[in-house]
């Protein structure tokens, strides 16, 4: 199907470069007729190729915005509305970052500081996001937001840390104001759960490699890449899942309900070889 978006505008957040998952939504978002607005923190631009990204989809705006400041989040809103012409019918939050994991700081020992840092951005900015967006009236009815996780808010893998936790919160914000924005606006918010994917942030995870392969064993279907969740993010912006919200929608090729295979026990023969 093509322009499922046609007519539509948005803002994507945290493409940094074509290995990112918002990279693939903005290039499929701009396939499917949308217009958007692309953002980021300011040293993420400084250090990625979003402005490569922007000139492809039709010379999008960039606005720098630290999801951790409120008034970047407000100056971010204003902005978007002013560019795109008026409220915005789509937005993907694609935000993480934990300073334990990049320091090396396991989960028994996080700094508490940092611990606090990976909250604000990796979760409190969904909410920041929405109530900016609730206060200022700046989605359309039936506008969808979009947020992206990870089973480990569900189950545990030593490695992520506190992003487990984070992931848990950001899940938890998208069920809450996705209630209250939909009672007043009929704003739909969702959160997806990706396969682990070969983005820059998730390949600095300790032991990201292996974890990979054992997921793609798992699942029946293989990991999902960047691009397939891409796809499934159009749909979820797209009119055809209006009464869908408040949900945490797995997209792991079937990895979040299979318990073991035959070609888990082949990849753990393999690697004891």
């Amino acid at each position: 199907m093509n322009d499922l978006l046609k007519g539509k505008k948005g803002i994507i957040f945290g493409a940094l470069n074509d290995k990112s998952i918002a990279w693939q939504v903005a290039l499929k978002c701009h396939e499917q007729g949308a217009q958007f607005v692309l953002t980021n923190a300011p040293i993420a631009m400084r250090m990625g190729e979003i402005n490569k990204l922007a000139e492809t989809c039709n010379n999008a705006k960039i606005i720098a915005c630290d999801v951790s400041k409120n008034e970047d989040m407000e100056n971010l809103i204003t902005q978007s509305l002013e560019i795109l012409g008026g409220k915005v019918d789509f937005i993907l939050h694609s935000v993480g970052m934990s300073l334990n994991i990049r320091k090396g700081r396991t989960y028994t020992d996080l700094d508490y500081k940092w611990t606090h840092e990976t909250y604000d951005i990796s979760s409190v900015s969904l909410h920041r996001l929405l109530q900016t967006c609730y206060k200022m009236d700046a989605i359309s009815e039936w506008g969808s937001v979009v947020a992206l996780t990870y089973i480990a808010a569900q189950r545990v893998f030593p490695d992520y840390s506190e992003m487990a936790d984070s992931k848990a919160l950001l899940e938890s914000i998208g069920r809450s104001f996705g209630y209250h924005y939909g009672k007043s606006k009929k704003v739909r918010i969702n959160t997806i759960s990706q396969s682990p994917t070969k983005t820059t942030a998730g390949s600095g995870v300790k032991g990201f490699g292996d974890f990979f392969d054992y997921a793609a064993a798992l699942s029946p279907l293989g990991n999902a890449n960047a691009e397939a969740c891409a796809d499934y993010c159009v749909v979820m912006f797209s009119d055809l899942t209006r009464m869908v919200t408040m949900q945490n929608l797995f997209h792991d090729g079937g990895f979040s309900n299979t318990g073991f295979s035959q070609d888990v026990f082949s990849l753990m023969q393999n690697k004891g070889e």
